[in-house]
């Protein structure tokens, strides 16, 4: 979905769209300190400090080594992974990519959203829809203005691609 608003801007505006990856771990961070100015923010943030457009919700999938049994169903009920070692709940400091590859070493597994597991697919892991476990919500968030502050006209352009509206309304 991300790929559709960056062509939209760039039909639209004549400024540059920049896309950095950001940690979930580090998201509200990130927009505190002005390192990036909308984020697609996984889960909640705190809605007096910003402002939030929830945008979809997305499927869990487990990550297994490629050779794992959970490759032989369509689906599997996180009941059925109790006896495996997740990875990053034992190592919570771990990033994605070194999570995935302690998943292709064959020493665990890795419960992530769909995107995610996409986003690190290798030809040595694969990755199942987990049932039993919510969906994660995905929003769009930034910082709310000071009081008597105006609104980014960049971030509401950009919020007017995100809602679908057209380049001719009034709306942006």
């Amino acid at each position: 979905m991300p790929g559709k608003w960056e062509r939209a801007w760039r039909e639209r505006m004549r400024r540059p769209l920049e896309l950095v990856t950001v940690e979930v771990s580090d998201q509200e961070k990130a927009l505190r300190e002005g390192r990036v100015d909308m984020c697609l923010v996984r889960g909640e943030v705190d809605r007096e400090t910003f402002h939030l457009i929830p945008l979809y919700r997305e499927v869990p999938v487990v990550v297994v080594p490629a050779d794992h049994p959970v490759t032989a169903y369509d689906e599997i009920d996180i009941a059925e992974l109790a006896d495996e070692h997740d990875v990053l709940h034992e190592h919570p400091g771990l990033a994605l990519a070194q999570a995935v590859e302690t998943v292709a070493a064959g020493t665990g597994i890795l419960v992530v959203p769909m995107s995610l597991a996409r986003l690190h697919h290798r030809k040595d892991v694969a990755f199942r829809p987990v049932t039993g476990v919510e969906e994660s919500p995905v929003g769009l968030a930034w910082v709310r203005p000071a009081p008597g502050d105006p609104d980014d006209p960049d971030i509401q352009a950009f919020i007017g691609i995100i809602r679908g509206r057209s380049p001719r309304s009034s709306r942006g």
